[in-house]
């Protein structure tokens, strides 16, 4: 088992993520993981992540407040245990429109150069 309490999960940066405050919980520099790492997001009032895509799927779950995701297919407002997935390469746009921090769980392979 490996264990990482929220106090020490590290922190990073991701291009395009504004008003964010984003943190390891599993996998990458948060320890080790075979095929996917665990984040989590604190978007602040206004805070969003710019229109982009990526080749791993990805998974969201919202455990406070609202967000919005928007993507080719239209836009949706998540609430609390709501989830979402975005598909390999479609592109993804988030942000929390309210007065309130919202928090994403969010759930995404490792690149497949990391796999091995």
């Amino acid at each position: 088992m490996h264990v990482v309490r929220l106090n020490d999960a590290p922190r990073y940066e991701a291009p395009g993520h504004n008003d964010m405050r984003m943190f390891r919980l599993q996998g990458r520099d948060a320890g080790p993981a075979d095929v996917m790492w665990l984040g989590m997001s604190q978007i602040l009032p206004g805070g969003s992540i710019t229109p982009s895509a990526s080749p791993e799927e990805k998974f969201y779950v919202v455990l406070e407040g609202e967000v919005t995701f928007e993507t080719p297919d239209g836009i949706v407002t998540l609430g609390i245990w709501d989830s979402c997935r975005i598909a390999p390469n479609e592109t993804r746009a988030l942000r929390n429109e309210t007065k309130r921090p919202a928090v994403v769980l969010l759930a995404m392979p490792l690149p497949n150069t990391a796999r091995g």
